[in-house]
Formats: C-alpha cells, sequence, structure tokens
C-alpha cells in the first residue's frame, strides 16, 4: 500500500476486497451483498442505532450484560431522540436460558422499537439462545440488533436462517483476523435506511454490480483496509489446523472451556454460575472468598495485576451478578492446554493465601 497507495486503494480495492467478503459470506451463512466490513462491532452497532428512526417516548430495549461501549452509543442515541433505555435485567448466576429470555421479555413494552441483544455476552461468557430471542422479539413487533462481538469463530453462524433486523461481529478475536476486521450483516428490507458512523464517498458514487448498502459502507474514507483483505485468508487458514476444519476446532475450544471451568471451580472451591450448555469458549468463574472484597487499583484489580507480573497470566476480573460478586473469566482458543488452566488455578490459591 505505501510503495503504491492509488494501484492498492483504486486500482486493486474491490479486487481484494470481493474475495474477502465472498469468504466471509460463506463463513456466517449469507449473502455476500447482505455484508460489509466494519472495523469493530462497536462500529456497527453505531450505524445501526445512528440510523434508527426513534420518535420522543420510544424505548430502545438491552440487557445488564451488554458492552459498556456499545451501551453508551444507545444511552447517546436515546437521549438525541427524547426516547428511553430500558435495561432488561438477566439474573447471574442463572440455571438455565429461559431466565435470560423471560428477563428480556419481560422488559419489552408496546414502545420497544430496538433491541440490542449479545450473542455472547462479553463479562459473563454467556451464550444466549439468540435465535429463540429474536423470534420472541420480532413477534412482538421488535426489531434485533445483535452484538455478535465473540461469536464468530466460536459458534457457528448462518444469518439467513438466523435473520435479525442487524448483526455485527468482530474478526480479530476468534477468527484470528487482524484488528480492524469486523463486519456488519443487514436484512435485505433494512438496508435502506442504514448510514455508516463514517458518511464518505459512497453515498452519490454507486458502483456497478454493488448494493447501495455496500456502496455506503465500503469506504469510509481514507485508511489501511489490509485487515478487511486478510479475512478470508484467516479463515482459512484456522479451518486448516484441524482435520474437522472450523467444526473440530470450535468443538475442541467448547470442550476446553467447560473443563477448564469445571478444574477451576473444583480447585477453587467455587460454584459454576451457568450450564455448561451456556458456554462457548469463554467462562466466567467467581473469585475464592478470600480475594472478594478487595478495593480497586486504578483500573485493573490488585490481584489481576499480578497474575501477570508474579506469574505471566492474563485474565480479565470484572464485577458481576446479582448480588455482585468479582470473577475473572477464561478463553479456550486451540493454543491453550488443560496445564494451563492448573497453573491459573494454583496462582489463584497463592494469591488468596496471602
Amino acid at each position: 500500500m505505501e510503495a503504491e497507495p492509488v494501484q492498492f486503494l483504486w486500482r486493486r480495492y474491490e479486487d481484494r476486497l470481493e474475495p474477502a467478503r465472498a469468504a466471509l459470506a460463506d463463513f456466517v451463512g449469507a449473502r455476500a451483498r447482505d455484508l460489509v466490513f466494519v472495523t469493530n462491532a462497536t462500529t456497527g452497532v453505531n450505524a445501526v442505532s445512528r440510523s434508527v428512526k426513534l420518535r420522543r417516548g420510544d424505548e430502545v430495549l438491552t440487557t445488564n450484560f451488554d458492552y459498556n461501549a456499545c451501551r453508551n452509543v444507545l444511552v447517546e442515541v436515546v437521549r438525541r431522540a427524547g426516547a428511553k433505555l430500558i435495561v432488561a435485567r438477566v439474573p447471574f448466576p442463572l440455571r438455565s436460558p429461559n431466565e435470560a429470555v423471560e428477563a428480556i421479555l419481560l422488559a419489552v413494552t408496546p414502545r420497544t422499537r430496538l433491541a440490542m441483544i449479545d450473542h455472547v455476552t462479553s463479562d459473563t461468557a454467556l451464550v444466549l439462545p439468540i435465535a429463540r430471542i429474536i423470534h420472541e422479539l420480532e413477534a412482538r413487533g421488535v426489531d434485533t440488533l445483535v452484538d455478535g462481538a465473540h461469536a464468530p469463530g466460536m459458534l457457528p453462524l448462518n444469518l439467513q436462517k438466523l435473520r435479525p433486523a442487524y448483526y455485527t461481529g468482530n474478526l480479530h478475536k476468534w477468527v484470528c483476523a487482524p484488528k480492524g476486521a469486523a463486519f456488519l450483516w443487514a436484512r435485505e428490507d433494512k438496508q435502506a435506511d442504514l448510514q455508516p458512523a463514517v458518511i464518505s464517498h459512497g453515498n452519490n458514487r454507486p458502483r456497478t454490480g454493488h448494493t447501495v448498502f455496500q456502496d455506503r459502507f465500503d469506504w469510509a474514507g481514507t485508511c489501511d483496509p489490509t485487515a478487511w483483505f486478510c479475512v478470508g485468508d484467516a479463515i482459512r487458514w484456522m479451518g486448516k489446523l484441524l482435520p474437522g476444519s472450523w467444526r473440530e476446532v470450535r468443538e475442541r475450544n467448547h470442550a476446553l472451556a467447560v473443563q477448564a471451568r469445571r478444574h477451576l471451580c473444583d480447585r477453587l472451591q467455587v460454584p459454576p454460575p451457568c450450564p455448561d450448555a451456556m458456554l462457548g469458549s469463554m467462562a466466567t468463574i467467581p473469585l475464592p472468598q478470600r480475594i472478594q472484597g478487595p478495593a480497586r487499583f486504578g483500573k485493573i484489580d490488585a490481584e489481576q495485576l499480578r497474575l501477570y507480573d508474579e506469574f505471566r497470566i492474563e485474565v480479565p476480573f470484572n464485577r458481576v451478578g446479582q448480588p455482585e460478586r468479582r470473577c475473572f473469566r477464561v478463553s479456550a482458543q486451540i493454543y491453550n492446554s488443560p496445564t494451563e488452566y492448573e497453573y491459573l488455578a494454583s496462582a489463584l490459591l497463592a494469591l488468596a493465601a496471602r
């Protein structure tokens, strides 16, 4: 790109973008015409939320387990429209997916226009029954924006079958594409009103063979699109790591996450906060009682800092649940092994003993 930017960004742009989009479409079960690349899922949430036409008194629904950056988008959107943000209180710990569905539907009213629901929650690592939630919300006249930041590569996706109003997901996480690679999918009947977070040339420069949706989103000003161009290669490369391709990768990671959580809960003597069936490739686990109360140290908990400084372990800490408890979250990717979670358990116990 730096050697010849005009060649890279203008003459060859579509030549590199379209194969990546086709590979992504096949991977997530979609038509290429319904997909655009964005830099991250938060950008996708911005585009959808700020394009939805809200009136004073309308309601937008989210959950207490949404991602803070995306919650902030909704806060600003409803403020500008004179609308209201409703937060469904999903319990944690919870005994079954039904509790999550019931909490979300209980928060729906005749004024609800849009619901932003995570496919996989970030802090609590829950895989929500998204197909059922979409169906139930659609039956009540509510469009669903699925924040699928963690889902691609962790869970099998078929967006043509799932058919929410909108779906956005990251590809730099479980697909291992470069940072800056994400996508937004919109149902065909929802594309006409969608504007990107950054409006650029595409609004009045149509291209042969592209939809208006793609024209608007494919060029957001001069930037480095290399991460988008790499998506097809990342999907293919990861799919070759195990004989069963992506199916085996997902199943292997899920099995490791379940095994890791069982081992950690047993060693730390804490109960698992959700059924195994609600796990993907991550798990959120309560910290031992002896380190439940300490104050935060800056923006990162002191114990999290010590885990890295002393043991070279990086896991996020957070506070979730009713009543609120301090927890940590583990992930299971193809490069992880059971011995790493055993090491983590020993390190946490060492911190708790101090």
